[in-house]
């Protein structure tokens, strides 16, 4: 088993950030082009994602990530998002039960990939949960249901996380949200960047929050990796606002897998 650098959790105490050291990506495949997408919002040119899936693994390497890049899955057009398909904490990988049909078969390569790093992997078999919907802090894990995300395969992972010690919350993500971190991203240990409509459901109480500026909704899934935000290309104003906030930041081209439902955290698992 492969040992990378663990996640430091912090005390309430404790002043540093969490940690982490490994990133899986996934190289898309050409069936990418028909991933799924709420709304068509034009032709997805693979030729140009690939070289976004490029950019986008050396920012991660930028931050300081050893990044693993598995190979293509041409059965699977939305395998490049491999977040859906894995909850990684410290010494536990569970393993995600996507809501799609077209997905279900993303999951057993994962397995196989996390297990050189993972000794305790555990499957999610009843209902459905997508790791998209799911956001972790050091004093807990935030779960929004959703489309892709269910009570049934919320109830599931909560029985696992609690027989492990990790505390776990469920909400209702807003109906007009695709998946919970569509709209926010954990970008320290006690701050969270969010949209001003899922702030305003109350979800976030406790927490320090940082909104994004009205017409820039996108760049509230960005990837905290140690000192560096990345943050898609594109919206100027929330990269000065972080900026301004004392973070490094990172940004990469997106277009082509925001238009199948893609964002920043959806492209690497992260440990």
């Amino acid at each position: 088993m492969i040992t990378p650098m663990a996640i430091e959790i912090p005390t309430a105490a404790d002043s540093h950030a969490t940690r982490f050291s490994t990133a899986i990506t996934r190289l898309p495949a050409a069936s990418a082009i028909n991933g799924l997408r709420t709304q068509n919002t034009g032709a997805v040119d693979i030729n140009l994602m690939a070289k976004q899936h490029n950019d986008y693994q050396e920012a991660l390497r930028l931050a300081g990530a050893f990044v693993l890049e598995l190979p293509a899955l041409p059965e699977c057009p939305d395998a490049q998002f491999v977040e859906d398909t894995a909850l990684c904490l410290p010494g536990l990988a569970v393993m995600m039960r996507p809501w799609a049909k077209t997905r279900k078969d993303e999951v057993a390569p994962m397995r196989g990939a996390l297990s050189q790093f993972f000794d305790d992997i555990v499957d999610i078999v009843a209902g459905f949960v997508e790791a998209g919907d799911i956001l972790v802090t050091p004093s807990e894990v935030l779960v929004g249901l959703s489309a892709r995300t269910d009570q049934a395969g919320a109830d599931q992972l909560q029985s696992i996380l609690k027989a492990r010690g990790y505390g776990m919350r469920v909400m209702k993500t807003p109906p007009d949200i695709l998946h919970f971190k569509t709209d926010c991203s954990l970008i320290d240990d006690h701050c969270i960047l969010a949209t001003e409509r899922l702030t305003f459901s109350g979800c976030f109480d406790g927490y320090q929050t940082l909104l994004v500026p009205p017409g820039e909704e996108p760049a509230a899934n960005v990837i905290r990796f140690n000192n560096h935000i990345i943050m898609p290309a594109g919206y100027p104003k929330t990269r000065s606002m972080l900026r301004v906030e004392g973070f490094e930041v990172l940004t990469v081209g997106n277009s082509e897998c925001a238009k199948i439902d893609g964002g920043m955290s959806c492209l690497s698992l992260r440990f």
